[in-house]
């Protein structure tokens, strides 16, 4: 006789409810409330070795996942906006919400989403904390433009965030209250320009370490794309396994076109935007870049800019790059198009970020030549000009 249940479980900040059927969607658990503080023992006592678990995606459901882990047999963690499609109904309690879970469950019907590992986790809050904290000192720098716009100051020369531009913001004719705030602006300023150093420091100390080292070695190799869009990428896709083709990864992303068919009728839309966005984000700053110093994806982008505009242009050579970047972290290979000195100067930048070389107590030109035969292009590599010198990477070996 098969005894398996099926469990859902709502969660909230102070509570979880949970409501559990069989495969034949019998109520084997009435849904029942349970205090946040009392749920470890309740699960312990009334939660049994085969039993199945589903929670929707929120907060701290990775929380929940890896507690209930070695109780129950598997925890699936549910797609919020998928079930929302599934199981919209003008009946929305808590009770309601947990019994839909565990039915959906039992019929094989739930959405899921990948339930990222802790390395990836991690890495994922250590690269959204850079970003929020950019985010900060970018609206804050808005404050200093308003204040010049207010009162039609042009910007000083060289640009009014360097360093020996702080005394000319100090010495403009404004109000005492204008006065104070721009000085607090930049008393903001700097503590943020101070967390974002430890905040990248960080980053690049981990771009270093296994499992991420291998794949920024091949991630490193595309323009466009430095050790912050780099590791922020990564983080975003996890387990680059988990996509069997680039359409796949293309549409995690948010980047595929929306598709409209009907009978004989069919069109294809805007991005469709349902994705990691600090995913689709890095990759439309790097596609920047990329056009920017790249012959090859610039000769691309001005061939779609001349036929689609510039902002649908950088949006597709944006999904053009996440197809390559499937192609070279799935396949473990250079990338064709690869500009051998270019990528022998962006390894040498990634070196000399933050010290890493230094910390990981090797010459840097030692690090950049173990990336590049990771590559397979230290052979092919000659004398580079980076940092106003000539780099001989022939030289010690």
């Amino acid at each position: 006789m098969d005894t398996k249940r099926y469990v859902g479980m709502d969660i909230h900040k102070r509570q979880v409810v949970a409501a559990a059927v069989d495969h034949q969607q019998n109520l084997k658990l009435k849904p029942v409330k349970i205090k946040m503080k009392n749920f470890p023992s309740w699960a312990r006592a009334n939660l049994l070795p085969n039993d199945s678990v589903a929670l929707e995606a929120t907060t701290n459901s990775w929380e929940f996942h890896d507690q209930l882990q070695g109780i129950v047999a598997e925890v699936l963690v549910a797609n919020s906006y998928k079930l929302k499609l599934i199981s919209n109904s003008a009946a929305k309690t808590d009770r309601h919400d947990a019994l839909v879970l565990a039915k959906l469950l039992a019929a094989n019907l739930l959405p899921t989403v990948w339930v990222p590992p802790h390395h990836v986790r991690e890495l994922r809050e250590l690269t959204g904390h850079r970003s929020k904290l950019v985010g900060e000192r970018n609206k804050l720098k808005n404050q200093l433009h308003y204040m010049l716009h207010k009162h039609n100051l042009p910007s000083p020369a060289g640009g009014p965030f360097t360093l020996a531009r702080r005394n000319w913001w100090g010495d403009l004719s404004l109000n005492e209250v204008e006065k104070m705030k721009i000085a607090q602006y930049w008393q903001s300023i700097d503590h943020l320009n101070q967390q974002i150093r430890e905040t990248e420091s960080l980053i690049v100390q981990s771009s270093a370490k296994e499992p991420w080292l291998e794949m920024m070695t091949f991630m490193m190799q595309l323009p466009g794309i430095g050790v912050y869009t780099g590791m922020t990428i990564l983080a975003a896709i996890g387990d680059i396994e988990r996509f069997p083709s680039a359409a796949q990864l293309v549409g995690y992303a948010g980047l595929g076109a929306r598709v409209h068919a009907s009978g004989d009728s069919c069109r294809t839309g805007k991005i469709s935007k349902r994705g990691r966005r600090e995913l689709r984000t890095a990759l439309v700053n790097s596609a920047w870049v990329a056009v920017r110093f790249s012959d090859h994806w610039r000769q691309q982008f001005d061939r779609l800019a001349a036929r689609i505009g510039k902002q649908k242009a950088i949006t597709a050579t944006a999904h053009k790059l996440l197809v390559v970047i499937w192609h070279v972290l799935t396949k473990k290979e250079a990338d064709h198009q690869a500009d051998v000195q270019a990528v022998a100067r962006s390894v040498l930048r990634w070196a000399t970020e933050h010290r890493l070389a230094r910390s990981q107590k090797v010459h840097r030109h030692d690090f950049v030549r173990d990336r590049l035969a990771t590559l397979g292009l230290l052979e092919e590599v000659r004398p580079f000009r980076a940092n106003g010198r000539i780099h001989d990477l022939s030289v010690g070996r």
